[in-house]
């Protein structure tokens, strides 16, 4: 028996287990700089982050999700509690912009409109940069499958200016999917984009057979999405993924998982699968099962932590060795914010630990971050949920890397 505790074995756990996605060539860029403690204005905490790397906390809120940067520096931010903020440069204050009903987990401007995606709808209101709303300026663009399980739904404005939404399944195993043979109620699991060229707008289905997409990014004109995997297979299976939603591709789940490299069979859904398991895309890199991957970011060319994608990792309920939330909290997923390096086709993706110290050695979390985004400048955003909820502030001083 070892004598390290649970706390202590979790620790070098987490890192081997971060970094255990397949490792591929990928072009020679500056290499993510060894990590160091540091303390976080505006709290008590501290984290782990490369050096050079300062976080900050800029504003409390109320159970803050996705985070979007629109015109003249303005950012909205959705919430858990029914609100839609916005916030303006420094982002150190923040104004309640709309009550909502319905979970307004996300919300995007495009034009001279503002965009909110619902549990089950998308709703637009005409707007213009300090504009003040209620909630009776917004109209209901297209109904979004809803109903109970996985009840958020991400938005994002693609670069050819449509606009795409994610949602999950209802829960494990539900059959739904988002393809022809399943009626509007049970169309989910995957990325839906607005099709607004008939007499009225209506989702067309953009990939399928993801459990509970929630991150979307854009880098050109290819989605890439992280997905929350399922929760029956235990602690150590299957792995999360980050995968390229190329339009058409489908990912299997729940009839199949990405296990080991493998596509298998999930015997918890007795229903076929509506595509055989030879179509079903791998993904591009993969993070800890249990993990659950919540925003996803491309950050500029040549930046200084040397990734290319940002991914917040929220951290679950679950406990070793089982998945079960009853054994020790110690061994929970700690929450992170992970960096992916991805070759030069944008297909494969090495992922590295950049922020960890959410969590302490019993378990306990003081923030989990879910929203992720990047200004102009290279300053990155993010959300926590949970603890020390808020919107906080990461910026690298180049300086101290050496």
């Amino acid at each position: 028996m070892s004598d390290r505790s649970p706390a202590c074995f979790w620790r070098v756990s987490l890192l081997a287990a971060l970094v255990a996605a397949p490792l591929v060539a990928t072009p020679a860029r500056a290499q993510t700089p060894a990590r160091t403690e540091i303390a976080v204005p505006g709290t008590a905490r501290h984290l782990e982050a490369p050096a050079g790397v300062h976080i900050d906390k800029r504003v409390a809120l109320d159970y803050p999700r996705l985070i979007s940067l629109g015109r003249d520096g303005e950012m909205f931010i959705g919430s858990k509690a029914g609100i839609v903020y916005r916030l303006t440069p420094p982002y150190t204050a923040a104004e309640v912009l709309v009550r909502l009903d319905d979970y307004p987990h996300s919300a995007v401007r495009r034009g001279d409109a503002l965009y909110v995606a619902t549990t089950d709808a998308l709703l637009r209101a005409n707007y213009r940069t300090g504009a003040t709303l209620t909630a009776d300026d917004f109209r209901v663009v297209a109904a979004i499958p809803g109903g109970g399980g996985h009840n958020s739904r991400s938005l994002s404005l693609g670069p050819d200016d449509r606009l795409y939404v994610s949602l999950g399944i209802q829960g494990n195993c539900s059959n739904q999917y988002l393809g022809s043979g399943y009626g509007p109620d049970r169309r989910r699991g995957g990325v839906m984009v607005l099709d607004e060229g008939g007499t009225e707008p209506a989702w067309r289905p953009y990939v399928s057979g993801l459990r509970n997409p929630v991150g979307l990014a854009w880098r050109d004109d290819a989605l890439y999405a992280s997905n929350n995997g399922p929760d029956h297979w235990g602690f150590e299976r299957p792995r999360e993924v980050l995968v390229r939603a190329e339009p058409g591709r489908f990912f299997g789940m729940p009839w199949f998982q990405w296990i080991d490299g493998e596509v298998t069979r999930d015997d918890c859904i007795d229903a076929p699968p509506p595509r055989p398991p030879s179509e079903v895309t791998p993904p591009v890199a993969t993070f800890p099962a249990r993990s659950a991957p919540m925003g996803l970011v491309f950050l500029p060319d040549d930046h200084p932590l040397g990734v290319d994608l940002v991914a917040a990792l929220h951290g679950s309920w679950a406990t070793a060795p089982t998945g079960g939330a009853g054994g020790d909290p110690a061994t929970r997923r700690e929450p992170a914010l992970m960096g992916v390096r991805l070759d030069e086709a944008g297909r494969h993706g090495e992922v590295v630990p950049l922020i960890t110290g959410f969590q302490d050695a019993e378990g306990r979390r003081w923030a989990r971050p879910v929203g992720v985004a990047v200004g102009p400048d290279g300053t990155i955003y993010f959300t926590s949920d949970t603890g020390e909820t808020g919107l906080y502030r990461l910026t690298v001083d180049t300086s101290e890397e050496k």
